[in-house]
């Protein structure tokens, strides 16, 4: 016995030695973290060919007992019984696999157990032992491998002595020389193959361990980064915001290069291969992992500079990521970071790269936020700038205090207009959205204004045809007519017509102004907008806020079109109509249309 004992040890230990190497292939420590169909599936395969080779370095014994010193075992001679590591193999597949993983795996232990005997035999019971070896090992499978737990060795150690005693009453009850075969091999066969599992699972925990400690580090790391970068982001994704936050993440973590883009272009790349992975590469140079990473609008993996794609052959990158920087299902730009030896690519860096990109996010949208908060404030001072200036300011007084010499009632009426257009002020800048009625009083407010100084020197309609409940940016209107007041007609005394068209057309809600006067500098017609010009008509900063609002409220489904011509221009403002819906009031809260003063 004490033969055999030393015999299978050796097996026990070459299998040992085997799971140490694997556990230091990636590929596989990945899977121990994932629990797909399509990992399982890997899963059973790797221990299943654990299985078999421990099948084939079973130790074959003759009816007498006699050890048989075969080298790799085949087949099995009539008559003669063998001991082997089987169960170790079948048991642990079940504890990291679960109970298909164990149950499969189990049941191509068996029958290949069989067929080595011939399928003629009596070894048929092997194929229902393993199998159900597999399946009750799987029922202690943990699922959560986020905190990186494994069974402790001791538990597998306890395990394993139970389903190889399992193995033994089966060989007791169905093998032909049943009870002086037990008595010879269950006992090394037990308690060896047990502390060969224990060991198995003990290689396991100390690579979680490890596991644990990196992600320690990497995420007070990530925290430090985090308070770094929260101010870079104020503004919302620039590339100097970008440019710096880049160089960041490359000081607090391991990655060998970081870059970072807008979906469009890449905004800033810093660190190994920065010499031809350069920022502002346009769309089309972008690699195909990254444009996938943004479609599919999950995160994308690459394990050699052929995935990568980089056409410089001198490319020190070999393993990467791309991760989508996403909020509520919105993408914001994308987080590329990479490698110089693809080994480095490991689940706890895959986690770290995916909590960047959620912390990145986040601080975009907040950055956006104030941006938008900055834009409104803009928008509103520069409307009292304006529009409630000094001279504005003056001219309505001393306009209601000359009719009201001789109109009392339309003085009256022009009193109220100018309290509504200081009304609408005051509640537009404290708001993202405001109800169409409420954004149509405050123009009407100003034109009432305007045309009352300006007697017959503008035409103005208003059409619409849709609820005046619906909800638009405040101020959306009032630029548009402004823009066209104080720049479409130049010295043009009468005859210039203004038209607001306010219409639902497919699933936008849109709003028109047009004009028939001048026209638009063809020059400058394609920066209007997107950002400041110079121009004697002015800087066009109005529609750029404008914009940059729209595009922080909808995102990109928000659309700003300009049509110009010699006869007039048409500056339409295209909102998702989803987004336009009245929400209902909470009981009890006022809403922004109070009367009170």
């Amino acid at each position: 016995m004490g033969e055999l004992a030393f015999l299978t040890a050796e097996r026990v230990g070459l299998i040992v030695l085997l799971a140490f190497i694997l556990v230091n292939i990636r590929p596989f420590r990945k899977l121990l973290l994932e629990s797909t169909p399509a990992d399982r599936f890997k899963l059973t395969l790797i221990f299943s060919a654990f299985a078999i080779i421990s099948n084939m370095l079973g130790i074959q014994i003759d009816p007498n007992n006699h050890i048989m010193r075969e080298t790799i075992l085949w087949h099995v001679i009539p008559g003669y019984s063998v001991v082997n590591v089987r169960i170790l193999a079948v048991t642990v597949a079940g504890i990291v696999g679960g109970p298909s993983v164990g149950g499969i795996t189990g049941l191509v232990a068996g029958a290949h157990r069989t067929m080595m005997e011939g399928w003629a035999s009596d070894a048929w019971f092997y194929i229902i032992s393993s199998t159900l070896i597999g399946v009750l090992s799987g029922m202690l499978y943990r699922k959560d491998r986020r905190h990186f737990v494994v069974m402790p060795p001791w538990q597998g150690f306890l395990i394993s002595l139970i389903m190889e005693s399992i193995q033994m009453v089966f060989v007791f009850l169905f093998s032909p020389t049943h009870l002086k075969l037990v008595s010879f091999i269950a006992l090394p066969m037990i308690v060896i193959s047990s502390v060969g599992t224990a060991f198995f699972l003990m290689i396991l925990s100390l690579y979680f361990r490890q596991e644990v400690d990196t992600r320690a580090v990497q995420t007070r790391s990530v925290m430090k980064l985090a308070v770094r970068t929260l101010p870079a982001f104020r503004h919302g994704l620039q590339p100097e915001s970008a440019k710096q936050v880049a160089r960041l993440i490359l000081a607090y973590t391991d990655f060998d290069a970081v870059g970072i883009g807008n979906g469009e272009k890449t905004l800033a790349f810093a660190g190994a291969g920065s010499d031809h992975h350069r920022q502002d590469m346009p769309k089309d140079n972008v690699p195909n992992f990254v444009k996938r990473a943004l479609r599919e609008k999950q995160t994308q993996l690459v394990y050699n500079a052929d995935q990568i794609g980089c056409q410089n052959l001198r490319c020190p990158l070999q393993a990467g990521m791309a991760i989508p920087m996403m909020l509520g299902g919105r993408v914001l730009g994308v987080l590329t970071l990479y490698f110089t030896e693809n080994w480095k690519l490991t689940p706890v860096e895959i986690q770290t790269g995916e909590g960047l990109g959620e912390i990145l996010a986040t601080q975009i949208v907040l950055g956006e936020k104030e941006r938008q908060a900055g834009l409104l404030r803009d928008a509103e001072l520069k409307s009292l700038q304006a529009q409630i200036s000094p001279h504005f300011f003056f001219n309505s007084i001393n306009t209601i205090i000359a009719i009201s010499r001789f109109d009392s009632e339309k003085a009256r009426f022009l009193l109220r207009e100018l309290s509504t257009f200081f009304r609408s002020n005051l509640l537009g800048a404290n708001q993202s959205k405001i109800p169409l009625r409420q954004e149509e009083a405050h123009v009407k407010a100003y034109l009432n204004l305007e045309q009352t100084r300006f007697p017959d020197k503008y035409d103005v309609e208003f059409f619409s045809s849709v609820d005046d409940q619906v909800l638009v940016p405040p101020f959306a209107i009032q630029v548009l007519v402004e823009n066209a007041i104080h720049h479409a007609f130049g010295n043009r005394k009468t005859g210039n017509i203004i038209n607001i068209w306010i219409t639902r057309s497919g699933r936008y809600l849109e709003i028109r102004v047009t004009d028939n006067g001048e026209g638009i500098d063809p020059n400058v017609i394609d920066k209007l907008g997107k950002e400041k010009i110079n121009s004697k008509h002015g800087s066009g900063t109005a529609l750029q806020n404008l914009n940059a609002r729209l595009k922080g409220l909808y995102g990109d489904s928000a659309k700003v079109q300009i049509v110009t011509g010699k006869t007039g221009t048409s500056i339409s403002l295209l909102i998702p109509y989803a987004q336009t819906e009245q929400k209902p009031n909470l009981k009890g809260v006022a809403t922004d249309e109070s009367t009170d003063c």
